[in-house]
């Protein structure tokens, strides 16, 4: 097994020990959020990958299907520093980022000083991000990518660590604007939220609807999350699960592909940032799930929720009723 970074000093046993632990951590993490979140097991093991990986989830589902509930239990679970922001129409870039206002001391001498906005925090929920405009939700950019926010030609750190939980509306929907790609590629996962199966919805129908409803508790610290994010880079990958990402993104891209469909169905293709993004996804789930080391079905289990706002289908496609989660199904049969 080839590893994709040095232990640097850190011996084998050592690294197995830690990641041992992380993952019986991780493993009552899940359990407390269950108690809040019903028969969302994939949504939320997605979102804690994403977390994990030290990226940040876009969230797609109707209302009410508990994506606003599950951000704020993932804040109190971590015990991170969270703020929300209601996206609307009329949100302004200055309402995320902060602004400079103008003071005047006791000698009268007028200076600026800057008024930091929600963003800085260490968990971001952007609900319903595509009722803001296109100029505002460009905002989040520099914030998402650089961990850094310039306002006045001065730059300010964000703190660490920092994550986006955007949710966002299905764009059939009033009142919603489509996010613009380069935004799309800075979020690690889309996460589709489906409805609940009937056990899990009775269940939740009687947790909720009482005297008392159910809350999760803290099991990390920020500090506690560093560590694990910092450790996860280090989990060793196979060179066949490194072999089978390296397949699966090249052969998304029409210039690269030898696969028909894709030539005739993608008007473009995942860039570089999909296969790092897989990679970190696939050593988060192999953690989450007991393990020391991720396969090969962690590459296909986590390819569409990696790769569905990475590509684009053409007209062709939309008008045969080709769909990008088929795209992807294609790759993962013919590439893996």
């Amino acid at each position: 097994m080839t590893e994709s970074s040095s232990l640097e000093g850190v011996s084998e046993d050592r690294l197995l020990t830690e990641i041992d632990t992380l993952c019986g951590q991780l493993a009552r993490v899940r359990a407390q959020i269950e108690r809040v979140i019903f028969g969302q097991r994939h949504v939320v093991d997605q979102t804690l990958i994403s977390i994990l990986a030290g990226g940040h989830a876009l969230l797609i589902g109707v209302p009410g299907l508990g994506k606003t509930k599950l951000v704020e239990t993932l804040g109190d679970v971590f015990g991170l520093d969270d703020k929300r922001i209601q996206c609307t129409p009329d949100l302004m870039p200055a309402d995320i980022l902060g602004s400079e206002v103008m003071e005047e001391d006791q000698l009268g001498k007028r200076h600026f000083r800057f008024v930091a906005g929600p963003v800085f925090c260490q968990l971001l929920m952007a609900d319903e991000i595509n009722r803001a405009s296109p100029r505002t939700q460009s905002a989040l950019l520099e914030a998402m990518q650089e961990q850094t926010v310039t306002v006045a030609g001065h730059t300010h750190h964000l703190p660490r660590p920092f994550h986006v939980l955007a949710t966002q509306n299905p764009l059939e929907q009033e009142g919603t604007y489509p996010l613009p790609e380069a935004q799309l590629d800075r979020f690690l996962l889309q996460i589709d939220v489906g409805y609940p199966d009937e056990e899990a919805e009775r269940r939740m129908l009687i947790a909720t609807t009482g005297t008392k409803a159910n809350t999760s508790g803290h099991s990390f610290t920020p500090e506690d999350l560093i560590a694990a994010q910092d450790l996860l880079r280090r989990v060793p990958v196979g060179q066949s699960v490194v072999d089978a990402i390296l397949s699966i993104v090249r052969g998304g891209r029409r210039e690269t592909t030898d696969l028909e469909e894709v030539r005739r169905h993608v008007a473009w293709g995942p860039g570089p940032r999909a296969s790092q993004a897989l990679m970190l996804a696939v050593r988060s789930r192999a953690v989450l799930e007991g393990r020391i080391a991720p396969s090969v079905d962690d590459v296909i289990t986590l390819a569409q929720p990696v790769l569905r706002h990475r590509m684009a289908l053409n007209f062709a496609a939309r008008a045969e009723g080709v769909t990008i989660d088929s795209v992807i199904d294609r790759l993962c049969e013919c590439h893996v």
